[in-house]
């Protein structure tokens, strides 16, 4: 029998930075909800079986009336209220999932390009550990500078990667991470972080360009620049 996958999807940004009234997960890309976007990949994909999505406070009767039942996404089986940041509202989450489940994956409700394939990848590398991530090389080279803004050195960029999600643990290995950094009063907004603190290694999936998350209007408006060239043919980065 396959062992049981929860996925994880916190939604429950303000979108203040994107400037607009209406929270950044609700807008509409392509004629679907951002939202929709996200959720139709886990809804399809055969590894999940069940997710709880976590929105904006006051927003869950909306998610249920204006995203899940119209469009059909049967999986999300919790819709509950996030907290007042993203560690909280994971955390959130996590309460939530079956007990059934051995592995939770976490995925950001605003990346709406995640592929299956991608999904896949990252789910069957955490099969051989603890867990595993989406990352892509950093393209720029980077500075560690102090505080009074001078360059302290320059990493090596070969070794250094962009975080993303999905991000896949097990489940027992992400609810000790998240339950020791409250009590440690560690804030993170990078799930696999609080998981290495701990000692856990993590294998890094190479991810995608396209994985983008979408926070600011200039997001959106690569967004929309995707979509077209998917309609076109031409083909982004890795997915």
């Amino acid at each position: 029998m396959t062992p049981r996958v929860a996925a994880v999807v916190p939604a429950a940004g303000s979108g203040q930075r994107m400037g607009r009234s209406t929270p950044k997960q609700f807008l509409r890309l392509d004629g679907v909800p951002i939202l929709v976007h996200t959720l139709r990949v886990f809804e399809a994909s055969p590894l999940i079986h069940e997710v709880c999505l976590v929105v904006p406070q006051g927003r869950e009767k909306q998610c249920r009336e204006e995203l899940l039942e119209p469009y059909r996404l049967k999986k999300v089986t919790q819709t509950v209220p996030g907290g007042a940041t993203r560690q909280d509202s994971v955390y959130r989450g996590l309460s939530t999932i079956s007990p059934e489940a051995v592995r939770v994956v976490v995925h950001d409700g605003v990346r709406p390009f995640l592929s299956p394939e991608l999904l896949k990848r990252v789910i069957k590398a955490s099969e051989r550990g603890d867990g595993a991530i989406a990352a892509v090389p950093l393209k720029d080279t980077a500075k560690y500078v102090h505080e009074d803004g001078t360059v302290d050195r320059t990493p090596d960029r070969a070794r250094l990667y962009l975080a993303q999600t999905p991000q896949v643990f097990l489940k027992n290995v992400l609810i000790e991470a998240y339950s020791k950094a409250y009590v440690d009063g560690v804030n993170s907004t990078d799930d696999s972080a609080l998981v290495e603190r701990l000692g856990y290694r993590v294998r890094v999936v190479e991810g995608s360009w396209e994985n983008i998350k979408i926070t600011t209007a200039d997001d959106l408006d690569l967004a929309e620049k995707i979509i077209r060239m998917r309609r076109s043919g031409k083909k982004g980065g890795k997915r």
